[in-house]
């Protein structure tokens, strides 16, 4: 079976399945590609994300393409693009239409108000899962810590990302 079948099919789940977006995804995209179908290690999928935070958009279109074309060429990007987002396009036009209609039902807003647990939930786990990865010594430890300061002082995330790279380039090679 062609690379770009099981592409479409884990691209497709993550679209359909990917709630949150953004970074509450990852853990979808991680079990996908990494454990599921082993397309990459978890330290190439962190390289991905710290490349992909670089650039601006959406992390799961980023991730799609990047993966898509390392595992399949520019077919396999297209394919994976294509799986991530004509799901979401169009659950998103039915869902829209249905929320704005029935927002304020107790069900819905309970379901929404359940929901935003979960995803810093997701989050924290992904932190926790990728950490061994992402720092592997007392100055990833310092660069990690100072970048979350800096996020608490409402530095913007480019330019802690900037940062980083740069410190990086300059005293961690």
């Amino acid at each position: 079976m062609p690379v770009w079948v099981d592409l479409g099919a884990a691209w497709l789940r993550i679209g359909l399945f990917g709630f949150g977006g953004g970074p509450s995804v990852i853990p979808l995209i991680r079990h996908e590609c990494v454990e599921r179908y082993g397309w990459m290690t978890d330290a190439e999928l962190l390289d991905a994300l710290a490349f992909g935070n670089a650039l601006p958009g959406p992390i799961a279109v980023k991730l799609a393409a990047h993966v898509g074309m390392h595992a399949g060429g520019a077919v396999g990007c297209a394919v994976a693009l294509a799986a991530l987002n004509i799901p979401s396009i169009a659950m998103m036009l039915a869902l829209a239409a249905l929320y704005s209609r029935y927002r304020d039902a107790p069900g819905v807003a309970g379901a929404m108000a359940g929901v935003r647990p979960a995803v810093v939930g997701l989050l924290a786990y992904t932190a926790w899962s990728l950490a061994p990865d992402g720092v592997r010594n007392t100055s990833g430890g310092l660069l990690a810590g100072a970048a979350f300061a800096a996020l608490l002082f409402k530095v913007h995330p480019a330019v802690v990302m900037a940062a980083a790279m740069g410190i990086g380039a300059l005293f961690l090679r």
